[in-house]
C-alpha cells in the first residue's frame, strides 16, 4: 500500500474500455475526476452506476434520473461536448463509495 492509498480510499472513473482516473480523497470530503475520450459525445450516453450493482443512473438522451435514495444530491456528472470529456463529482463521499464507476454511451 502507498502512502497515498493509506491517507484516504480511491474512487476511479472508468470509460469503457479504458481506466480514464484514480484518485484518493478523504472521508466527507468532495472529488472531481474527469475522463477525455477520443469520440465524440452524443445525447446517447448513459451513465453513471458503480461497479457493483446499478446505484445511480443518468440517460441523457431522455432526460431521466434512476437512483437510491440515500444517492439523493450526491452525485453529479456532467458532459462537455467541446471537449469530449466527462466529469464525476461526488460530495461528502464516504469509504462505503470505493468502487470502480463506469460511464457508457447508449447503444442507440
Amino acid at each position: 500500500m502507498s502512502s497515498k492509498e493509506g491517507q484516504g480510499f480511491k474512487v476511479v472513473l472508468e470509460i469503457h474500455p479504458q481506466v480514464c482516473t484514480e484518485e484518493f480523497t478523504q472521508p466527507g470530503q468532495p472529488l472531481t475526476i474527469s475522463c477525455k475520450v477520443s469520440y465524440s459525445l452524443s445525447s446517447y450516453w448513459t451513465a453513471c452506476w458503480k461497479s457493483i450493482g446499478v446505484d445511480w443512473k443518468h440517460t441523457y438522451s431522455t432526460g431521466d434520473t434512476s437512483y437510491k435514495d440515500s444517492l439523493k444530491n450526491k452525485y453529479t456528472l456532467m458532459l462537455e461536448s467541446s471537449s469530449n470529456t466527462v466529469t464525476l463529482t461526488g460530495q461528502n463521499l464516504q469509504t462505503e463509495d470505493t468502487a470502480v464507476y463506469y460511464c457508457a454511451r447508449d447503444s442507440q
